[in-house]
C-alpha cells in the first residue's frame, strides 16, 4: 500500500507543464484509485460501535453530574460558613 506524502518541494517541470485538464483528471483517477481501498462497514459494526459510543456517552454525563453536584455542594457549604 502506497501513501502519499505531502512535501514542500517545488512543482516538477512536468507537473507545471501539465494543464489544468489534465492536472483535474489525474486527479480523479487517484480519487478513484484510493476509492476502491475504501471498505463500508457492516450493520453489525455500525450497531456495535454505536453502542460503545452512546455507553460512554452517558457515562461520562454522569460522572460530570457528580462532580458537578460534589463540587457545587462544596462550594455553596463553603460560601456559608464564610458569609456566617
Amino acid at each position: 500500500m502506497s501513501t502519499a506524502i505531502e512535501t514542500n518541494e517545488p512543482v516538477t517541470p512536468v507537473q507545471r507543464a501539465l494543464g489544468p485538464v489534465e492536472r483535474l483528471t489525474q486527479f480523479f483517477k487517484d480519487t478513484r484509485q484510493e476509492m476502491h481501498k475504501v471498505t463500508t462497514p457492516s450493520r453489525a459494526e455500525v450497531q456495535s460501535t454505536t453502542i460503545v459510543v452512546l455507553v460512554t456517552v452517558f457515562l461520562f454525563a454522569g460522572y460530570f453530574a457528580l462532580v458537578d453536584f460534589v463540587i457545587g455542594n462544596s462550594l455553596d457549604k463553603w460560601f456559608l460558613h464564610v458569609t456566617k
